[in-house]
């Protein structure tokens, strides 16, 4: 389509030509493009959420405004609701339960908080091996950020890197955000059933975003930091993590104890919090 080949040359991102593509090609099997009535009928009547309506409603008037065409814009919106936000426990059994591929892909999301498409994106050369830090393209827009990554992760994205002869400027992974997304449906559907979980259904990929940035709230109560490291541009995006702090397996601490000065100032300095004192003991604590 004309229309495609336009939004390339005003350089859009390749995830909205590749959907704007899917939509009108959906479109024009159920109405008549060039009648806007029909497809707002088409659109209303379709049984998907409103988030769904509301692209195609979008992606059509990419189409009008190509074909020099006018239409009275249906709006939909999709109800505010709280994030999904999955335990540890059960993203590590679906990343236990992953291909290898994808289990690196996985465990980027999670320590992270990419977006799908950035960890996509991810090019050799965003990775520095000696800070164990990633550099990722940030997709909306939005602001520039560097995030860590396990030792164990590194050492599985340096080991992916040199098994596939991956060159700086080459990506890391090979497909597409939309192939990312359905491969973890499969997996996540199959692991559901195994262990007959109907809860496991209801982790998305984009969960592991959300996991991410409401443990870091959790950790640092810094939410300008949280911005930052999801590369939001709003802080009214991020403040939504703020309302999201209790983990259950969070209910777990490692625990010292201090006789001294000495000893309480390392612990301090190593994130652990002073809780009381018995029997002159100081005893600290922090979450694992």
């Amino acid at each position: 389509m004309n229309i495609l080949i336009k939004m390339k040359n005003n350089g859009k991102a390749e995830t909205t030509i590749h959907f704007t593509r899917k939509a009108l090609q959906f479109l024009a099997k159920h109405a008549d493009l060039n009648n806007p009535e029909q497809v707002k009928q088409f659109i209303a009547n379709h049984e998907v959420s409103n988030h769904y309506k509301r692209n195609l409603c979008i992606a059509y008037n990419k189409y009008l405004e190509h074909t020099n065409q006018t239409w009275n814009m249906p709006l939909y919106r999709q109800p505010s609701k709280m994030p999904n936000i999955p335990t540890t426990a059960k993203l590590n059994m679906l990343i236990s339960h992953a291909g290898k591929h994808l289990a690196l892909r996985l465990k980027i999301s999670m320590e992270t908080g990419l977006r799908p498409i950035e960890v996509m994106r991810l090019k050799v050369k965003d990775v520095n091996f000696e800070t164990r830090t990633l550099q990722p393209a940030t997709a909306k827009n939005g602001a520039p950020r560097m995030i860590k990554l396990s030792i164990q992760t590194t050492a599985m994205l340096k080991a992916h890197i040199s098994k596939y002869k991956r060159t700086q400027h080459d990506k890391i992974f090979k497909g597409t955000p939309d192939n990312y997304g359905k491969l973890f449906r499969q997996m996540r559907n199959n692991l559901a059933e195994k262990l007959q979980d109907p809860t496991i259904r209801n982790i998305r990929l984009y969960d592991l975003r959300h996991y991410y940035a409401t443990r870091l709230y959790s950790k640092t109560k810094d939410i300008l930091l949280v911005k930052q490291q999801m590369g939001h541009k709003k802080l009214e995006t991020t403040l939504i993590y703020t309302q999201l702090l209790h983990f259950n397996e969070e209910d777990e601490y490692t625990c010292k104890t201090a006789t001294n000065i000495k000893q309480a100032t390392k612990l301090i300095e190593n994130g652990f919090q002073y809780i009381t004192e018995i029997d002159g003991t100081k005893l600290f604590r922090k979450r694992k």
